[in-house]
């Protein structure tokens, strides 16, 4: 096992996210609420916080506000024994610039891995799904002597395009590495799947600061690390892959093994949500085992009241967080967050809705994810004609209506 005083993570939380909006019109992806009380955040945080990695560094840049509020109040590590999570705005350090890509944030905040000293290094990404343990990744690339170990995940060969393709042979050196390829090639002795990056890796310290100091020489680069660096490494055969279907988690199911998602844009977004309420969910949040961690709102237990002649509505297959109340509503298959108001004969299906929405007696929404602070009126029907929505609110290919945090409706 790694020494773990010796491994400092960064997690890169600066971008824009703009295939997300209308979700982060206001904040930072990484900021944007997941799974009723979560940040999106919060899922690789608890990864590195569970697999032992406690001095966390978490870069940021673009509206990082609420993402900087967030972290100062939920991720508070013991100072005794040196654990932190910081977040750490861009600088300029190197001049008045922002940073040009995820490279260029690691090397214009060199001065941080000089303060820590670390011999290896764990850069993960701030806003994707998923359970892992960065220990037994690190494992591995200790034992292989790689340069980088890139995490990667096995996905259907006609969707691997969607993304960075890991190619190998046999083994786990990586001999090419493409992003979003027409062509992807399929794992050796698995024809049908091709590796993908999930955006996780582990460094050698020494050989990462020699990269970086390549890469930031070259003035043809666009400095980023899937783009640029790690290609870069393949060419000197300093690469490796991890085959995160390997990784094993306490709690895990064999349906949920293997579980990673990108929620890049509203229909990903909508759809790993989706997963959290199945019967059976595709994700499990309550795997005491490797739980995830976040900020508890003080708000009441959720309330289910019965009214007049709704009864106590019907709901099922939802999630419903602190301080929300359900009048005589019917929900099915939706995530509701702390304070979200349901009122008598409203109808809600496969619907997301954030802190503080409120929906009126009799209202429709099917299909919708509502950001915080927006109040919709009695009888208002949404995600029912898809033509009115278009022209009123922003939905996406697949027909998701996304209404902003604070829109006024009606």
């Amino acid at each position: 096992m790694a020494n773990r005083r010796d491994v400092l993570s960064i997690v890169l939380a600066g971008g824009e996210g703009k295939r997300l909006m209308p979700l982060t019109r206001d904040r930072a992806k990484p900021a944007v609420p997941f799974g009723g009380q979560y940040r999106l955040i919060d899922f690789a945080l608890s990864n590195l916080v569970n697999g032992g990695q406690r001095r966390i560094v978490v870069l940021t840049q673009y509206k990082s506000h609420s993402l900087n509020v967030h972290l100062s109040r939920t991720w508070r590590m013991s100072t005794l024994l040196g654990n932190y999570v910081t977040s750490v705005p861009a600088q300029m350090r190197l001049g008045q610039r922002w940073f040009l890509g995820s490279a260029d944030a690691l090397y214009q905040n060199l001065n941080l891995v000089d303060d820590a000293s670390p011999d290896y290094m764990f850069v993960f990404g701030a806003d994707h799904i998923y359970r892992m343990d960065p220990e037994q990744m690190l494992d591995q690339h200790i034992e292989s002597g790689a340069g980088v170990t890139v995490a990667g995940i096995r996905v259907p060969l006609d969707q691997a395009h969607q993304f960075g393709v890991i190619e190998t042979g046999t083994d786990t050196i990586v001999d090419r590495f493409r992003e979003k390829p027409q062509d992807p090639q399929p794992i050796a002795g698995d024809p049908e799947h091709a590796f993908v990056s999930m955006g996780n890796y582990a460094f050698t310290t020494s050989v990462l600061l020699e990269q970086l100091a390549i890469d930031a020489e070259n003035d043809s680069s666009r400095h980023d690390i899937g783009g640029n660096l790690i290609p870069q490494m393949v060419k000197q055969g300093l690469a490796h892959v991890y085959d995160f279907n390997a990784n094993e988690i306490a709690g895990v199911s064999d349906r949920e093994r293997g579980y990673w998602r990108d929620v890049g844009h509203l229909d990903s977004y909508f759809d790993a949500s989706m997963d959290l309420v199945a019967t059976e969910p595709i994700f499990n949040l309550y795997n005491d085992a490797w739980p995830i961690f976040t900020a508890w709102k003080t708000a009441p237990p959720a309330k289910v009241v019965a009214v007049a002649q709704h009864g106590p509505g019907q709901i099922a297959d939802s999630l419903l967080s602190n301080g929300v109340i359900i009048s005589g509503g019917y929900v099915r298959s939706c995530v509701l967050s702390p304070n979200v108001r349901v009122e008598p004969g409203a109808v809600l299906e496969n619907c997301i809705l954030f802190d503080n929405v409120k929906v009126g007696a009799g209202a429709v929404l099917r299909k919708t994810i509502i950001d915080k602070n927006v109040s919709i009126p009695p009888g208002y029907r949404i995600g029912v004609d898809s033509e009115q929505d278009r022209a009123r609110f922003e939905v996406s290919p697949s027909g998701v209506v996304a209404i902003a945090k604070g829109d006024v409706v009606g």
